[in-house]
């Protein structure tokens, strides 16, 4: 056992901040990497001895510690386990894992996703948890495909090519697909006015609406729709939860031209309030779900009165 010890504090090292500090400068892979070394070297052990662990050589290790090797979750949880690392550590390598594993979602999309957006995408593969706010339309990760297309071309400022709307879309789909594998958990407090605006036509809008109540009852998604009369906030809030509770998490605030992400104690704990008193005002599931089926009827009359 090397003799060389230090002790290393993460009390003031929340990973969601570590995250957002080098996103854009530092791939996944390599901050996963500049971990893994910063651990083995905090307590003294050779690349050989981290080699013996993960059943490889010294150069894959080295190659796994500069981010050019590509990084698998047993070789990382053997090593976290190895170097004795704390909860709050492993969280941290998990999370860098995700999004190493991650990472084709949104390389694929580059072109046609805002960056700001990408950085969102990161945090989402990696949340315990999502909590968010919609007043204007259904959420990115409930929207169907054909609500999706309508909204793409109604929100961009230049028209996009057909191709172009399609690989939007298809990177709303591919995050949506988290919530059908069991986490993130969900939960989305969407306007009732949201329910009425006719993105799409009738026959999009019952698809969408019939989506949002096949998802409350086969996924971790917990809809909760806010009554007309509700006053709110005029913009979407995003909030998630990371592993170890309170103390991981940040707050994503949209508006027009970008995003701002909320990481200081006080605004977050302002955002999360709003949340709170967004969801406290909302309808509970029951009357929910009713608000969805009489939208659905809505919607469907319309389909059925349209020609052809």
């Amino acid at each position: 056992m090397p003799a060389a010890r230090k002790a290393r504090s993460t009390s003031d090292a929340s990973s969601v901040v570590r995250m957002q500090a080098v996103e854009g400068q530092r791939p996944a892979g390599r901050l996963l990497g500049d971990e893994l070394r910063f651990h083995r070297e905090r307590l003294g052990y050779t690349l050989s001895e981290a080699a013996e662990v993960i059943r490889a050589s010294t150069s894959k290790v080295s190659r796994l510690e500069r981010g050019e090797s590509p990084a698998k979750p047993r070789d990382v949880h053997d090593l976290a386990v190895f170097y004795g690392l704390s909860r709050e550590e492993r969280g941290q390598l998990e999370q860098l894992v995700a999004q190493v594993l991650n990472a084709d979602l949104y390389e694929r999309f580059a072109d046609v996703t805002p960056h700001y957006l990408k950085r969102l995408i990161r945090l989402e593969a990696t949340a315990r948890r999502i909590s968010v706010f919609e007043p204007r339309v259904v959420p990115g990760l409930l929207q169907t495909g054909d609500y999706a297309r309508a909204m793409v071309r109604l929100v961009e400022d230049v028209p996009l090519s057909d191709a172009d709307v399609e690989r939007v879309v298809a990177l709303r789909q591919e995050r949506q697909v988290r919530l059908g594998r069991g986490a993130p958990a969900l939960v989305a407090v969407i306007c009732e006015d949201v329910l009425y605006r006719p993105y799409g036509g009738p026959r999009v809008m019952a698809e969408q609406v019939e989506f949002l109540l096949r998802a409350t009852g086969e996924y971790r998604v917990n809809v909760r729709i806010l009554g007309r009369k509700a006053e709110t906030p005029p913009h979407p809030i995003f909030h998630l939860a990371f592993a170890d509770g309170e103390g991981q998490e940040l707050a994503y605030v949209e508006h027009l031209d970008g995003a701002n992400y909320i990481t200081q104690k006080r605004q977050l704990d302002r955002y999360r309030w709003m949340l709170d008193t967004i969801r406290l005002h909302a309808y509970d599931r029951a009357k929910s779900l009713r608000s969805l089926e009489d939208a659905l009827e809505h919607w469907t009359k319309e389909a059925a009165s349209e020609p052809g």
